[in-house]
């Protein structure tokens, strides 16, 4: 195996896993397909937030393969690329928002809980350290979240999406409340959510290529 990412070694590969565990792989499909079905959401807006949530998940086969699915759908490149700038903002705001337990970390007071929302009134420290950058952030997540091609509505939907990859609860709580005041339902935001599960699932399927190829050679 001279690389671990090549696209001929997905060619035989569904084959190996229904030979190795079919009943998993066939549940596996199954959730695939309800998840992507035309809903609140449609397809090519689930798959413009299964594009953005694999820069997450970083999982090149599902980058790949949920692009060319977003194209048939009839998404844009610029759409496709809104949707992944969108996914740099919040990846951000994760470390952003994250840099307030440092401030914790050094404070005797602080509370034992680790994750409050009263937290947040500590990024003021963040910007008294680091001004400028703090500002080019805030400038930069303002622009990721704009209207363009992609509705700030449907940003914020796929903000809440990434947050649940990035698993930051600092972003889930800030983009749904904005998402729900640009008008978002809460049907979309959990389909959009359940693209996630599927997302994160479906890299480790894919990855499980490589186990395969290990294991054999």
């Amino acid at each position: 195996m001279s690389s671990f990412y090549s696209k001929e070694h997905t060619h035989d590969f569904p084959k190996q896993l229904k030979e190795h565990a079919p009943d998993q792989l066939k549940a596996f499909n199954e959730f695939n397909m309800k998840v992507f079905k035309d809903g609140a959401l449609t397809r090519k807006e689930k798959e413009l937030v299964a594009v953005a949530t694999t820069h997450v998940t970083q999982c090149p086969y599902c980058i790949e393969s949920h692009t060319k699915n977003a194209k048939k759908a009839g998404a844009t490149l610029e759409e496709l690329t809104e949707a992944a700038f969108v996914t740099a903002a919040v990846e951000a705001g994760s470390a952003v928002t994250h840099s307030t337990h440092v401030h914790n970390a050094t404070d005797k007071e602080a509370p034992d809980s680790l994750y409050q929302r009263s937290n947040l009134k500590h990024l003021n420290e963040l910007n008294k350290l680091a001004g400028e950058s703090f500002k080019g952030y805030q400038a930069f997540s303002d622009a990721a979240t704009k209207a363009g091609k992609l509705s700030t509505k449907f940003k914020e939907i796929i903000a809440v999406a990434v947050a649940h990859a990035t698993q930051c609860p600092y972003c889930i709580d800030v983009h749904t409340k904005s998402a729900e005041r640009e008008g978002a339902t809460s049907e979309e935001l959990a389909e959009a959510i359940m693209v996630t599960a599927a997302l994160r699932a479906g890299g480790s399927y894919a990855h499980m290529r490589i186990m395969f190829d290990s294991y054999q050679e």
